[in-house]
């Protein structure tokens, strides 16, 4: 029962609040986290997993010791509220979808190129709208739903450890020289990790919009996305919505191609709002589980 009131605080605090303003734990840790990289970093995958292990593993031990003191609800709370990136995602593309609707093409990149990590000055209106959904599908897992999992599973270490290594997986889990060796261990970890979460992410999709389509496109797109778990929750997602993803995408000067995701329309303004709205459906839909968990848990 505390699990619960503490999620369901970490929540309303989240909604009321959103991500402080000056300073973020997150933003902090990639710091370090670049510092440590540009420090001690070799084309060895063993290299990768000491610095991971070295940066990740005393904060999961920080929060298991608070976790368990008198008061350890509290710092439980504060961890779980920082983690979860809510509010900050709609607000996010909320700027995007403003910013398209006002024929601003400029404010649009802007907007988008604090949600994605392509070259966001050669995307028009179409791939503007179209990264924006895509990282309104993902980052919902990874800074929402994933985030939840790992605490029902495993309290705020599980948090601390899950948040931390999809940090690392987003710095250093690019398949280019640099990162190909050195970034396989939080790659491969995050994966690991985003197993499980990631499926229930697609069927919480699902289950929020057009439910037959998306099983579709998660059964039919999903192995084609390079990411094994991004495709199953950016394919039920996308076809949830009824909208395409994928196609060419700039990144470091390139243009890469994608394979498509799910089938309808093509993305705009509207497309991006109505990702905001299946994001918080599908979160909607796991609270219900998650309180007829508890119905159950306390009754029988």
């Amino acid at each position: 029962m505390s699990t619960f009131l503490i999620l369901i605080g970490a929540l309303i605090l989240d909604r009321l609040f959103g991500d402080p303003r000056r300073f973020h734990p997150l933003a902090g840790f990639g710091q370090l986290a670049a510092w440590a990289e540009s420090r001690w970093h070799a084309p060895s995958r063993v290299r990768g997993a000491l610095l991971l292990a070295a940066l990740v593993l005393p904060w999961v031990a920080l929060a298991a010791l608070g976790a368990s003191l008198a008061w350890g609800w509290v710092l439980t709370l504060a961890i779980l509220t920082l983690a979860i990136g809510w509010r900050s995602l709609d607000e996010h593309a909320e700027v995007v979808a403003e910013a398209l609707e006002k024929d601003d093409l400029s404010g649009a990149r802007t907007g988008v190129g604090m949600l994605v990590s392509r070259d966001t000055a050669a995307l028009d209106a179409r791939g503007v709208s179209g990264a924006t959904i895509e990282s309104v599908l993902e980052n919902g897992n990874d800074a929402l739903f994933a985030t939840i999992f790992w605490f029902l599973v495993a309290g705020a270490p599980g948090v601390v450890a899950y948040r931390l290594v999809n940090t690392l997986d987003a710095m250093w889990g690019y398949r280019n020289d640099r990162f190909r060796s050195f970034g396989w261990a939080a790659a491969r970890l995050d994966d690991a990790m985003n197993l499980i979460p990631a499926r229930l992410t697609a069927l919480g999709y699902a289950l929020a919009g057009r439910g037959r389509d998306a099983l579709q496109c998660w059964r039919e797109q999903a192995a084609g996305w390079k990411s094994p778990n991004a495709g199953p929750v950016m394919a039920a997602g996308a076809g949830a919505l009824g909208v395409v993803l994928g196609g060419a995408a700039p990144y470091g000067g390139q243009r890469e191609w994608r394979p498509r995701l799910g089938m309808g329309r093509m993305p705009d303004a509207a497309g991006i709002r109505q990702a905001v709205e299946l994001l918080d459906r599908a979160l909607a839909i796991w609270m219900a589980f998650i309180v007829a968990g508890v119905i159950v848990v306390v009754l029988f």
